[in-house]
């Protein structure tokens, strides 16, 4: 077994990543030309049929005289045949023939011609071709593409989340002021990335990433004021072996999407919580409801975690939950708090994260008390307090609950 040194994995990743680079600039290149042919050979083709449009619209008015002369000439011949014909043949008592050539003749206006147009009427044909394109065209090509050391962004963290994949990526280049960013990405097996994010922002949560499957991510900027996109960081790869999180299918007053991680308040005359399928929040994790659409809102309307599963209630506005109702209103084991956030709009987000704090001296559990610190935040704003329970909980469900229809929840 060969065993790299740095120094040689670092050497082959530049002349991996060379002949990568020579690669896409030939590509690129044979693909311009390919085009650009293309492109001069249409237009050839254009400035052609113009041509022979003009050739035949001016030279139709004249063929059309050509003929009106050639046939005065040849009637002036034919006529002058016969006029000589009826003199040779005229006799003292037969002069019908040179009668008829004489009548004959006076019924042709042989001085009778069509205008012939003046040559300054006359078309002349010419193209005009304006030699600045080449220098417009080769100032571009001199321009056109660049060729860096290494790119101005790279990826920086990627932290697994349930049902997804937070990317966090950072500048590199100091000289580099960064307008937009565009991250991509793929599965392992895929042979094609496709864009999920363009923004700002130097994070983004990629959702509905399969668990146990490796995903290839990339970044690229562009530039302020600038069009085109900076070369893509180098790849990375992750995973993420967190369950994602869904919602119990089957609830009737609910439709779920395909993944089961949204959730819709249908139109259905049922009402009551709609809880997750399983206990898969843990201390640690931020868990996300984004409000995709809203509905009509009412007091007893809330998201949020709990303990355990109750069938029968219409809200999570009871004891061993923590929820937010939809006007902002934060309720704990039932109570209101003080602190309230803002009210839900469509495109609100509302985080949850929990961390443990203490446990009672009890090991059975009996007497003691389980503290968790909350932090509920909305909208740059955020909650926070002690959730005192009676029993150590390793795991949490969330829920929903909406009295009326058009409430939709993606949970991730």
């Amino acid at each position: 077994m060969i065993d790299f040194s740095p120094t040689q994995y670092f050497y082959e990743f530049i002349k991996d990543s060379a002949a990568l680079t020579r690669d896409v600039l030939e590509q690129h290149f044979n693909d311009l030309k390919g085009t650009l042919r293309k492109l001069l050979d249409e237009r050839l083709v254009s400035l052609l049929q113009e041509v022979d449009g003009i050739e035949q619209e001016s030279v139709k008015p004249l063929d059309e005289c050509q003929k009106l002369i050639e046939h005065g000439v040849g009637t002036a011949d034919e006529l002058l045949w016969e006029g000589e014909s009826a003199i040779h043949s005229v006799t003292g008592e037969n002069n019908d023939k040179l009668c008829r050539f004489t009548k004959k003749a006076l019924h042709i206006q042989l001085d009778s011609l069509p205008e012939v147009p003046s040559l300054v009427d006359v078309p002349c044909l010419s193209a005009q071709l304006d030699d600045s394109l080449l220098t417009v065209m080769r100032s571009q090509i001199f321009r056109h593409g660049t060729v860096a050391s290494r790119p101005p962004v790279q990826i920086e963290e990627l932290i697994e989340k349930p049902g997804g994949i937070l990317v966090r990526w950072c500048k590199v280049d100091e000289d580099f002021i960064p307008q937009d960013y565009r991250l991509q990405y793929r599965k392992s097996t895929a042979s094609q990335f496709e864009d999920v994010y363009v923004g700002s922002d130097t994070e983004f949560i990629v959702l509905h990433i399969d668990p146990n499957v490796d995903y290839q991510f990339r970044v690229c900027a562009r530039g302020d004021g600038r069009q085109e996109w900076s070369p893509w960081s180098v790849s990375q790869t992750g995973r993420s072996t967190l369950v994602p999180h869904e919602w119990m299918p089957g609830f009737e007053g609910y439709s779920l999407s395909s993944r089961r991680n949204i959730a819709l308040r249908n139109d259905s005359q049922a009402g009551g919580v709609l809880y997750s399928k399983a206990p898969t929040y843990y201390c640690g994790q931020t868990l996300t409801f984004r409000i995709e659409t809203v509905g009509q809102p009412d007091k007893k309307d809330s998201i949020g975690v709990c303990v355990e599963q109750r069938n029968g209630w219409d809200s999570l506005q009871r004891d061993k939950a923590v929820c937010v109702s939809t006007n902002g209103a934060v309720f704990v084991n039932g109570k209101e708090m003080t602190n309230q956030l803002p009210a839900f709009t469509s495109g609100s987000a509302v985080t949850f994260d929990m961390e443990a704090v203490n446990i009672g001296p009890s090991n059975n559990n009996e007497g003691g008390n389980f503290r968790l610190r909350v932090t509920i935040g909305s909208n740059n704003r955020e909650v926070v307090f002690d959730w005192v329970l009676d029993q150590c909980c390793g795991s949490l469900y969330f829920g929903c609950s909406f009295s009326y229809p058009g409430w939709k929840v993606l949970v991730f």
